[in-house]
């Protein structure tokens, strides 16, 4: 072979192998989002949004229920405890939810936390948050919470799963995970903003918080185009963020990402209003996945029947490929608009 001949073949092999290395990656976090099914989001969010569960109002017993429920996933999917004593409840006590001035009482609650640990940097943790809790029961109807937030909570329940698959097949992220469940979101976000001032991993160590709230209903806005999911906030910290949630939807799942409620000047003020913009106050970038209101909204009528669950399964991925891009990539995500 000559030379020239030797260095063609040469870096027809190193694009070769590049090129497999590219699908290899891709199939890789592949085989783990199809193990995100509606069949199994909808097993769980029948049980979770149930009249068994209360309406899940904070601290009551139907929130006690609703977060054994979620201990006992994690514990039978091998997902380790997210906090030191590996009960998964970090405790948010009576005094810090009740706010005297507008006579809330509320009794003793908990966020409920999971961690898989990092491959490589085991230090930079990204956290996947949904609020575990709902309106309780109000005149005698349960306020079932099916799509808030119980489509976010199983939505969650499925990442976890999907990644803890990974792990056990030697696939395990680099960056380490958190699956936070934060209660108190109905009473003014107090779950998160609980761990944001108590935080179990460093805030400064925090690479992302993506938060799921509300995924599982389409909006009047879209009646003609349900393949759509509203994106807030990934630009207001990261530029980088942003790209990487417009890539991986690009190559993976190629849903509508409206940007409608992004607008600063809207006024829903949508950013402010769920349980990322605790971390986002910290300087940690974050996107919220939300489908947006509806009729049922805060309704007795929000109930797990009603949920399309084809969409829940194909936003649930989206949020799960943006994690394992995240998660995998060799530089953390720069944060290049922190405020103060």
């Amino acid at each position: 072979m000559n030379k020239i001949s030797y260095v063609a073949s040469a870096l027809v092999f190193v694009a070769s192998a590049l090129t497999i290395q590219a699908i290899s990656a891709q199939d890789t976090a592949t085989i783990y989002a199809e193990t995100i099914t509606a069949k199994d989001l909808g097993a769980h969010l029948f049980v979770y949004a149930s009249d068994e569960f209360e309406g899940r109002n904070t601290g009551e017993p139907g929130q006690k229920k609703a977060v054994n429920y979620l201990r006992d996933f994690y514990k039978n999917q091998g997902i380790a405890s997210g906090v030191s004593d590996g009960s998964y409840f970090q405790p948010v006590p009576s005094a810090y939810l009740s706010d005297n001035r507008r006579g809330m009482l509320l009794k003793d609650s908990e966020n409920v936390l999971a961690f898989i640990k990092g491959t490589e940097k085991p230090e930079e943790v990204i956290v996947i948050s949904a609020h575990l809790d709902h309106e309780g029961i109000k005149n005698g109807e349960i306020y079932n919470g099916a799509d808030d937030d119980g489509s976010g909570t199983v939505a969650l329940l499925e990442i976890a799963e999907a990644f803890q698959q990974a792990v056990a097949a030697g696939k395990g992220p680099k960056r380490s995970i958190l699956f936070l469940h934060v209660t108190g979101e109905e009473k003014g976000l107090l779950g998160s903003k609980y761990y944001t001032e108590n935080p179990v991993y460093s805030l400064e160590n925090t690479v992302t918080n993506l938060n799921i709230d509300m995924v599982g209903r389409i909006d009047d806005r879209h009646k003609g185009n349900p393949n759509y999911v509203y994106l807030i906030g990934a630009d207001k910290l990261s530029t980088e963020l942003h790209l990487v949630s417009e890539a991986v939807n690009k190559k993976y799942m190629q849903i509508d990402l409206d940007y409608k409620y992004n607008d600063e000047n809207d006024p829903n003020r949508f950013y402010y209003r769920s349980d990322h913009y605790n971390f986002a106050k910290h300087n940690v970038p974050i996107i919220f996945y939300f489908n947006g209101t509806h009729a049922d909204y805060h309704q007795p009528t929000d109930t797990p029947d009603r949920i399309n669950y084809d969409l829940l399964e194909n936003r649930t991925r989206l949020v799960f490929y943006t994690a394992w891009e995240i998660a995998n990539r060799d530089k953390r995500i720069v944060v290049d608009k922190a405020g103060k």
